[in-house]
């Protein structure tokens, strides 16, 4: 080495040095390390990552980024560290020039370093020009170099107080003036620069701060600390919470998951074409015999699906594999620990270590546990980042499903399977993902302790690998029965869920009929069967329970009784037995987890099944309509058009052949049943289309003959999202009849609708509909029989400036469905629809002339309208509101059912009597003194109410939680199995420090002659201190089972009993919704997710106030960290729970 380092006091430098380093007092590297390693460290890493780093940068430009002070700095002092570097060259130059040479060393490395802080100065402008706010590769080379010149900084302080001066004046400068800039170099690197121009974040005002936070911000999640504190000093609310970054949104991640899904669909449909032409059989081949065809492509059941998992695995592997890899270290990691108690123990035992020795152990346990908490958060921010992303592609994928597929898929897949879907299911994979690394990382602990306990306790370790191989089929039994468990539990589920939608659609009608009794025991008994099923899934998770907590504690006891009892000269000493112990504890959380995370994977493969057959369902065809022009001159062609409502119902509309002429007015009409509505579905693209073709050119709008009101105000159910336009606004309403409505609503058009109009008319929901329509101006106009739910003579307004010749629609293309025969007259061409096909179509006089289907259709429908007709054409406000509004908000029934056509036609013809015998003056005095009081009334005028929201928001609790919640939840547990639960839980802790005190003095008993003696009473005592931990475990754990089931029978009891008997106004004023939710995901919280809380808070409580019971005897002084301790727990505690609850 002297031609690198040169000479030290007349001898040969050397690298390293045990005399200098280890076996010293005052320990220090050597010279020559100094001057070689610690310099080249930081450059030869800059060097290695700069290729890759590069090529990422050339890759991800995020905009531009302003020259800004923290960047100037920056590169002002990366370049002062190459000059200052490279002083330290020119000073060896100028010493070789004066014959005084130097070694390589004091050339290679300030001309390396030189050249290493200009490649940095590079970066940080690169990085800025590439938007890139805060470098980790960066940070982590300041970091390096800091921690590597540490050392040079110690050593020169030290060899100027031994020689009391300064050897090298000019490069102990330099040095300082180096470690000074490096220094604010990394102090500087650890903000982050303003975000970069032309980007989306900097657009947003209320965005994440973690998109712009430093690589140490993210590291330690210091970015987060503002929220924090707010939801400590108050509940949190929606405003409070930041945007979403790009990459978590919706509109980014479904998209990406249903692309991977579409190309797994065309890859099995690939696999499953297949170009065969069938060719005739001979004429030897009998019926019975199979053909070549049905060989090859075999029935719809045994095709291969397309595989869901495989599109997840594509869409969020590569982010998920992250936070593995940062799992895979941590798990190294883990084992470091144990190694270090070993040396520390042997420190300890050794009289002759040095004291720096035992500080050194101690500071690399603590930066290793520090190190491991970082790695493993970070770890599970990726995995809980993907699990968010994928519940939410999942739940937008079952969204945008249940809107696509046919009417057949519709009756295997029911409201409550895709509710469960949604919630329950999505909710399985964002739980599993946190942990779903355990399947590898498990069986790696396993592994590595088992190795490593090998070296300490030799082949009796094969006893505890045993144990473990018992217990892998009692665990596979158990997760083969949970699967069963869950794939019936849901089917009783879906069953629940489906008839409380049922129910609470049809909740008016069961309170008219006082049905509640009856509909609460169906309830109940689909309950009582999915109680049954958890009650045998509670007790395989308390079996489970069981297996793991006491897993660990029998590999260990088998272990150390064949260690002792094997040979008598093996000792259980302090060193073999507390560092065994620790690698015990590591076995514990994979022997802990991996039953739980393979019920976990059980779960979601029947999530997974349920998801992959709602998702392969059949879809509607977009080519079923096709959106162009075919005939010109036509909006609307279907040629020889042959439709049903699934591929194996029968036809229901066949051989249709239509031409719409662009801008007519064409009727369907027909009896009931005859098809109107299917053709109107046809030409939406809602039904199977087996043979013919169908187009619409232009834009379509569609009014059902069920009007469609959301729960908005009435303006914002007619814009629809569109712009506002006023004076088109006002002549939407004008033209649909809905000014008087305005004068009569609380809010005018701001009065809130309630959920499927329930503040409206049946006429208002079907005006508000069709002027919904009429606002969005589309091309063509599909028109359900909207005048049947109206009066004739705001039928006839309608029709004459909405529809008619001579209405706002004019010039557009428009398809009515209707029964009123004192319209046809007035449209261009009129279709008559008898048992699914066209039997006649023409003018009006052209189809009267013939004397066919239309004209029993006009001898069938004429009776009505001269009833009809008799009635005046335009009211009074005052006999419009007793003809309409009475009979549509009093009788409550559509305007278009039998009974309320039937009752509207005898109240206006009591009407028409009354006003022509001579009790007409009653009636008409009656009639003055209304108008009379009407006029009075209009001369003062009248303050405009507010609008007052009708559907109130959903609120949640905020703050701390009451305890009359936990009190609660308690009495339906039942108080006393509580106590007795507590009281179980404290036993198995003081069993379990029983078991580890009998472990610590078992190992202090003197050995004599190389043996222990009262080695079987020190077994058998330990054994029955884990087996008594282990029946308290199962028994707590039965025992909570059985409370948690009477809690979830009593509250979901409790919940159905109250929802059956509140009054109709609540269910009038509160979204359907919101109430399935309740019956939904909050049933499974209660069922499944509360029980297993309360268990881990349980144990985790008591496990840590045992521990600080063992600490605080053993340590007095340990008290004094417990209150500050506390305090910190408290504060992150308060801002966690309150950002839960939001």
């Amino acid at each position: 080495m002297e031609w690198l380092c040169g000479s030290e006091s007349g001898r040969p430098a050397r690298l390293w040095d045990h005399n200098v380093t280890i076996n010293t007092d005052n320990p220090d590297l050597t010279t020559c390390f100094q001057k070689t390693i610690l310099v080249w460290v930081p450059c030869v890493y800059l060097w290695v990552i700069f290729p890759l780093y590069f090529l990422y940068l050339r890759q991800s430009n995020r905009g531009y980024i302003r020259v800004t002070l923290l960047n100037r700095i920056k590169t002002i002092l990366g370049l002062l560290l190459w000059i200052v570097c490279w002083l330290d060259l020119f000073c060896s130059l100028a010493e070789v020039v004066n014959n005084r040479p130097k070694a390589a060393a004091y050339f290679i490395s300030p001309l390396l370093l030189g050249v290493t802080m200009l490649l940095a100065t590079f970066l940080i402008q690169y990085e800025r020009l590439r938007g890139m706010q805060s470098s980790g590769v960066l940070f982590l080379f300041w970091l390096i170099t800091l921690i590597c010149a540490v050392i040079p900084f110690r050593s020169k302080i030290l060899a100027t107080f031994n020689e009391d001066k300064v050897i090298d004046v000019f490069r102990f400068t330099t040095f300082y003036i180096y470690f000074a800039l490096v220094l604010i170099q990394f102090f500087l690197c650890c903000f982050s620069e303003p975000p970069p121009y032309f980007s989306a974040v900097s657009s947003n005002e209320n965005r994440c701060p973690e998109e712009g936070a430093g690589f140490l911000s993210r590291l330690t999640f210091w970015w987060f600390t503002r929220m924090a504190i707010q939801g400590y000093k108050h509940p949190l609310e929606d405003k409070d919470l930041w945007s979403l970054n790009k990459e978590d949104r919706s509109d980014v991640v479904v998209p990406k998951l249903l692309n991977e899904w579409e190309k797994q669909k065309l890859k099995v449909k690939r696999n499953q074409e297949a170009v065969y032409s069938k060719c005739p059989p001979p004429y030897n081949v009998t019926d019975q015999e199979p053909h070549e065809a049905e060989v090859l492509f075999p029935s719809k059941g045994d095709q291969k699906k397309p595989s869901f998992l495989i599109a997840l695995c594509r869409t969020f592997a590569p982010y998920f594999l992250l936070g593995s890899a940062l799992k895979l270290c941590q798990d190294l990691l883990s084992f470091v620990n144990p190694q270090l108690l070993n040396m520390l123990i042997s420190f300890i035992k050794s009289r002759e270590s040095r004291i720096w020795w035992g500080y050194s152990i101690s500071f690399l346990m603590f930066f290793s546990a520090a190190l491991q908490t970082i790695i493993l958060h970070q770890h599970f921010q990726y995995c809980f980042v993907t699990g968010m992303r994928l519940r939410t592609a999942i739940v937008g994928a079952i969204y945008r499903k249940s809107l696509v597929i046919t009417n057949s898929a519709k009756r295997s897949s029911t409201v409550g399977e895709i509710v469960n879907l949604m919630s329950v299911d999505a909710q399985r994979f964002m739980d599993l993902t946190g942990f779903l690394n355990m399947l590898w990382s498990a069986p790696l602990q396993i592994c590595l302790a088992l190795y490593f306990l090998w070296q300490y306790l030799g082949p009796s370790v094969l006893a505890g690998v045993a144990v473990m191989i018992l217990l892998i089929p009692f665990n596979a039994v158990i997760a083969m029965k949970s699967r069963s468990f869950q794939v019936q539990q849901m089917q009783h589920k879906d069953a629940r869920i489906k008839l409380m939608n049922e129910i609470l659609n049809g909740i008016k009608v069961l309170k008219l009929y006082a049905w509640e009794a009856s509909f609460e025991q169906k309830v109940l008994a689909i309950r009582q069967k999915e109680l049954s099923i958890l009650k045998k899934a509670a007790y395989l998770n308390a079996l489970s329970t069981f297996t793991w907590t006491t897993a660990p504690f029998i590999v260990a006891l088998t272990t150390f009784a064949v260690y002792v009892t094997v040979d008598e000269n093996n000792v259980l000493d302090a060193q073999k037995a507390f560092v065994s112990l620790s690698l015990f504890n590591i076995l514990r959380f994979p022997l802990n987890m991996l039953p739980q995370v393979i019920s976990g994977v059980v779960q979601a493969t029947v999530s997974l099944k349920r998801l992959q057959n709602f998702l392969s369902h059949d879809e509607l065809d977009p080519t079923n309509v096709e959106r162009q022009k075919i005939a010109t001159g036509h909006a609307i062609t279907m040629l020889n058009g042959t439709f049903s409502w699934g591929k194996t119902d029968p036809v229901v509309l066949n051989g249709i052949s239509l031409m719409v002429p662009q801008g007519s007015l064409v009727a369907v009409v027909g009896h009931v049943g005859c098809g109107k509505s299917s053709l109107i579905s046809a030409l939406l693209g809602e039904m199977e289309k087996l043979e013919g073709s169908v187009a619409i050119h232009g834009s379509v709008a569609y009014v059902p003959q069920q009007a469609w009101i959301r729960n908005a105000s009435l303006k914002d159910n007619i814009i629809f999202g569109e712009l506002l336009s006023e004076q088109k606004y006002q002549q939407v309403l004008e033209a649909c009849a809905l000014i008087t409505d305005l004068s009569v609503l609380p809010g005018g058009d701001q009065t809130e609708i309630g959920e499927k109009g329930i503040n409206l008319s049946g006429g208002q929901k079907q005006r508000v509909s069709l002027a919904r329509a009429v606002y969005s101006d589309m091309d063509v106009y599909l028109l359900d029989d909207p005048l049947s739910a109206v009066d004739a003579h705001v039928a006839k307004h309608i029709f004459d400036k909405v529809i008619g010749p001579e209405g706002v629609l004019k010039g557009k293309t428009r398809v009515l469905v209707t029964h009123g025969i004192s319209f046809l007259p007035q449209v261009d061409q009129i279709v008559v629809l008898v048992n699914g096909r066209i039997s006649e179509m023409g003018s009006y006089q052209e189809l009267q002339n013939q004397n066919g289907a239309f004209a029993e259709f006009l001898r069938n429908y004429a009776q009505r309208d001269d009833l009809e007709e008799d009635e005046p054409t335009v009211l009074d406000e005052e006999e419009e509101f007793l003809g309409e509004d009475t009979l549509s908000n009093h009788i409550d029934l559509g305007d278009n059912e039998p009974p309320a056509a039937e009752a509207r036609k005898q109240f206006m013809r009591q009407i028409s009597v009354i006003s022509s015998d001579g009790e007409a003056s009653t009636w008409k005095s009656t009639r003055r003194r209304l108008s009379e009081k009407k006029k009075v009334v209009d001369t003062v005028p009248q303050p405009k109410n507010e609008p007052k929201d009708l559907i109130q928001a959903e609120t949640a609790e905020t703050g701390r939680v009451k305890l009359i919640v936990f009190w609660q939840y308690l009495k339906a547990v039942g108080p006393f199995i509580s106590v007795v639960i507590c009281f179980l839980y404290c036993c198995q802790n003081a069993a379990a420090i029983g078991a580890n005190f009998w472990l610590s003095d078992w190992t202090n008993d003197p050995a004599f002659n190389r043996t222990q003696h009262q080695t079987y009473m020190r077994v058998g005592v330990y054994a029955a201190l884990g087996f008594t931990q282990g029946i308290l475990v199962l028994i707590s754990s039965f025992t909570l089972a059985l409370g948690g089931l009477a809690a979830a029978r009593q509250l979901h009891t409790r919940l159905l009993d109250n929802k059956l008997h509140t009054p109709q106004a609540f269910f009038d004023t509160t979204p359907i919704g919101r109430i399935i939710n309740r019956f939904g995901k909050d049933i499974n919280v209660i069922d499944e997710v509360i029980p297993l809380t309360f268990q881990m808070f349980l144990a985790t409580f008591f496990v840590s106030l045992s521990t600080m019971i063992v600490v605080v005897a053993s340590t007095p002084w340990f008290t004094l960290l417990i209150v500050p301790l506390a305090f910190v727990y408290f504060f992150v505690q308060g801002s966690s729970r309150s950002q839960a609850a939001l």
